[in-house]
């Protein structure tokens, strides 16, 4: 990275790194297809991703960003549902290639924040920068009060993300665990999938914690092993 990314100082950072091809797709393939091209700085300028907990909103938005960087692109993710966070975080902003904005729906009605918003909506476009934004509603179903900011929200392409099926998610934690070099046995995967919640973001919180205590006992996962990986959850 260039100095200039690093003049910024800002302080979110994300600690694991989701790339986009560890993201299955699924329903979803049009909406990863829109983000894969915007990290290339291809495609849509300005992207709005929605849908429920689980369905890999914030994944996609932090794997954009790795994938951004990748290609020597600045890039950044800020989540907004972390506490503590002021307005003045979204300053200077527009001097990156893309932004990744998180969690919308936490700052809709507070009048600084969506002033904010808006100001960097408008400085990304003058520069052409990428903007890409996720929340848990639909940005028309928002309660944004400033309405100039409740207009750029529909300016692009919005995508509803679908959870996955029962064997799509399957699919994910195997192919997944054989990326992280850990062998998971059709018993294991269904011993997961009838004892633990069935959503991608779990799944894969659940696989970290698998692979740290593999790594530390030298061995590949066992059911002892993944049922004490499931309690440190508890």
């Amino acid at each position: 990275m260039n100095d200039g990314y690093h003049q910024l100082h800002l302080p979110i950072e994300f600690i694991r790194e989701p790339t986009l091809a560890e993201y299955l797709p699924g329903p979803n393939a049009e909406a990863v297809a829109a983000i894969s091209a915007m990290a290339h700085g291809l495609g849509e300028p300005f992207v709005f991703l929605f849908g429920g907990s689980g369905t890999g909103k914030t994944h996609l938005l932090q794997a954009s960003c790795l994938e951004a960087r990748a290609h020597a692109r600045q890039a950044h993710f800020v989540p907004l549902a972390t506490a503590g966070l002021e307005p003045s975080l979204l300053e200077n902003l527009e001097r990156l290639d893309l932004v990744a904005i998180d969690d919308i729906q936490h700052v809709a009605g507070e009048r600084h924040w969506e002033t904010a918003l808006f100001s960097l909506f408008n400085r990304m476009r003058e520069r052409n920068g990428c903007l890409l934004l996720a929340a848990n509603l639909a940005p028309d179903a928002l309660p944004v009060a400033l309405a100039d900011l409740a207009s750029r929200l529909l300016w692009g392409p919005r995508y509803r993300l679908q959870p996955l099926s029962d064997s799509a998610c399957e699919k994910l934690l195997t192919e997944s665990a054989r990326r992280r070099g850990i062998r998971l046995g059709a018993d294991l995967v269904r011993y997961v999938m009838s004892r633990y919640r069935r959503d991608p973001g779990s799944l894969m919180e659940l696989l970290s914690r698998v692979d740290s205590l593999s790594l530390r006992e030298q061995r590949q996962p066992t059911i002892p092993l993944v049922r004490r990986a499931m309690q440190e959850q508890s």
